[in-house]
């Protein structure tokens, strides 16, 4: 896949991703607006570049454990490298961002966890769209085919429980 196509395809979801983050900084208070400025464009530059030949529009599940962002007893090292770029330590951006954090930036979603037995929220959704002269088949539904890579992500390593849904049933 071209470089270029790629960072072009991510885009929307790599920003809300950082958009998420970069929202917790700013409700916590603890850096100005140009500081928030540089960390959003830097973590938006970094996960571009770690994402460019793991994003794969296609099969949205491949990648997906590789795509991950996570912050528990250990700082995701990209969100830190973003961090110290304003100068925030690795303890500071502890005190800033959820203690347990899981973020999963594929093709076409990005959601989140908050702690280990948080409900799984989606930040981002999209429809694939298809190739120009390309006819448009009535895909599955697209929640079915993320909840194999968050699955998939917990086989290697990674805690990813399937979302769970209430269903609410009228009787009359």
């Amino acid at each position: 896949m071209h470089t270029l196509c790629a960072r072009g395809t991510m885009k929307p979801e790599i920003t809300a991703a950082v958009g998420f983050l970069s929202r917790f900084l700013r409700i916590k208070g603890h850096v100005n607006d140009r500081q928030l400025q540089t960390f959003s464009a830097s973590l938006q530059d970094i996960l571009s570049e770690q994402y460019k030949h793991h994003w794969f529009p296609e099969k949205p599940c491949r990648g997906s454990g590789y795509r991950c962002i996570r912050i528990n007893h250990k700082m995701d090292p990209l969100v830190g490298q973003a961090g110290q770029r304003i100068g925030l330590t690795i303890n500071q951006l502890y005190l800033l961002l959820p203690s347990e954090l899981t973020l999963w930036v594929d093709p076409f979603e990005v959601s989140y966890r908050i702690g280990e037995d948080g409900s799984i929220c989606v930040l981002y959704e999209s429809q694939p769209s298809a190739p120009s002269g390309a006819s448009v088949v009535a895909p599955g539904p697209m929640v079915d085919s993320h909840i194999s890579c968050k699955e998939a992500a917990g086989l290697l390593g990674r805690t990813s429980p399937s979302k769970s849904y209430n269903m609410m049933t009228v009787s009359g």
